[in-house]
């Protein structure tokens, strides 16, 4: 099996570059901002023949209060279920009463822990870190993890040393990101942590009162029902003009960039607040990326009847451009509703990996345009001929015929609802491509053209020639009629 290698220490040591190095990535978001990482974040790592688990927590300094004690919480549980544990250190800032607090817990664990000095660059490699010998964990290891420097050797030696039961080769689901991948999406402080934490069944997120908890995308591969899933839970996006901190604007980067990896979109919604413009934002980002989508609307518990009418009321007003995704009303925090989340994703991954095939298309299409034919283009009428699959997650339908780029958006729409009719297709947006055959004579019509007009050309110089004769043949019998007798 894979071993699992649990990366600690105190805030802004370096520990999510060491992430990035190990599995090869950007996954983790690196900034000269102290506590940056707030939840646990796994990634995969090989080192040749030899695979591993990498997990980044969120730094630990002792004097933990409100929103730092709960990321406090999670790198205390990510060293609880490691194998292996890293205790990070800064070499240029030296011993400091945090990891002295950190070693001691370490101690009474009594795991397999290394002891890394990281950010060596520049010093001297036979001076730096004696110090650190105070902790009681024995030798350590020098990298400068920015540098990419002793990394390798670091990873070799800790692989090597490792006892014999982890080069079993067998699967992990902790590693892999499997089934079907759920991103959670929303505006800060909607409750999509909560409803993350809610889906598992376990506080495996930061849930705090506080817009903007967390700030990176986190996958957690799980298991239910014995169907593999792969949670996301993304940064909440807000108005540009509220964004000020460069460590928001790549939150919002990997946000997008969770929205594109993802197979079914959750867009968590405040009933409390109805629908307001950065969720349609965030609607048209999903729907940009042709992702298949699932409305939760959140916070639906407590509110009176009169209230909810009126919210389900906007909600259907605002939103009849998506009437083919399932919407729930939801609590997170009292799990109201959630297990009926996963009927709706199920259903939206089904229809967005439909294979369709092209005779069913096709007779789908000729039974549409017999109910209703596409309208004239100046004398002629536009033909669809036949249609075809193009793609999956969304359904991609190649319609081929003539003149289809005159085809208008009122008869694309019809097709549309056509198709997702027929088909029962829901939870997926369906794109369309309109292709025009070339035509197979265009040659020979420019073949004609120019025969036709070598032959004017040869008759107007048969012309040229006839007169020409004839004005030779009158000059000729004036010449003799002119002759004396």
């Amino acid at each position: 099996m894979n071993p699992v290698i649990a990366l600690v220490g105190r805030p802004n040591v370096g520990k999510s570059t060491l992430f990035n190095r190990l599995t090869r990535s950007r996954d983790a978001l690196v900034a000269d901002v102290a506590g940056l990482t707030r939840d646990r974040k796994y990634g995969a790592g090989k080192v040749g023949e030899r695979d591993y688990i990498v997990v980044d927590t969120g730094g630990i300094s002792g004097m933990e209060q409100g929103l730092d004690e709960k990321m406090a919480d999670q790198s205390f549980q990510a060293m609880a279920e490691a194998d292996v544990v890293f205790f990070l250190v800064d070499g240029r800032a030296g011993l400091t009463p945090a990891d002295a607090m950190i070693a001691r817990h370490l101690r009474t664990t009594q795991k397999k822990t290394y002891l890394v000095v990281n950010k060596i660059d520049g010093l001297n490699v036979d001076l730096v870190g004696h110090d650190f010998y105070e902790l009681g964990l024995g030798d350590f290891d020098l990298i400068a993890a920015s540098q990419n420097r002793g990394i390798t050797l670091l990873m070799e030696k800790v692989l090597n040393e490792l006892p014999a039961e982890f080069d079993r080769l067998e699967d992990d689901p902790a590693i892999d990101v499997r089934g079907i991948k759920i991103s959670v999406i929303g505006r800060p402080n909607v409750g999509k942590s909560t409803l993350v934490n809610r889906m598992l069944g376990e506080d495996r997120v930061v849930v705090f009162d506080k817009a903007g908890t967390t700030m990176d995308s986190i996958y957690i591969p799980y298991e239910r029902h014995d169907k593999q899933y792969t949670l996301i839970d993304t940064a909440g996006v807000r108005r540009r003009k509220n964004i000020s901190e460069a460590v928001e604007k790549f939150s919002i980067v990997k946000t997008l960039q969770a929205i594109q990896d993802s197979n079914v979109c959750i867009l968590v919604v405040d009933a409390r607040d109805g629908i307001v413009e950065q969720d349609l934002t965030m609607l048209s980002f999903a729907l940009n990326a042709g992702r298949a989508l699932v409305l939760a609307i959140n916070k639906w518990d407590g509110m009176e009847s009169e209230e909810k009418e009126f919210v389900k009321k906007e909600l259907d007003r605002r939103l009849t451009f998506i009437d083919w995704a399932d919407m729930h009303f939801i609590s997170a925090k009292h799990g109201t509703g959630v297990g009926h989340l996963y009927d709706s994703v199920e259903d939206a991954f089904e229809s967005a990996y439909m294979n369709l095939p092209t005779s069913q298309l096709t007779r789908i299409l000729e039974d549409a345009v017999m109910d209703h034919q596409p309208p004239m283009v100046g004398s002629a009428r536009i033909k669809l001929r036949y249609a075809h699959q193009g793609g999956t997650n969304p359904p991609i339908i190649v319609v081929h015929g003539n003149r289809v780029s005159s085809l208008p958006d009122s008869y694309k729409r019809y097709l549309g609802n056509t198709f997702r009719k027929v088909l029962s297709i829901s939870g997926t947006p369906i794109r369309f491509e309109f292709k025009s055959g070339d035509n197979p004579f265009s040659d020979r019509k420019e073949d004609r053209i120019f025969n036709k007009s070598k032959r004017k050309e040869r008759v107007k110089q048969t012309a040229d020639i006839r007169k020409a004769k004839q004005g030779k043949l009158k000059s000729k019998r004036g010449k003799e009629n002119n002759k004396p007798k």
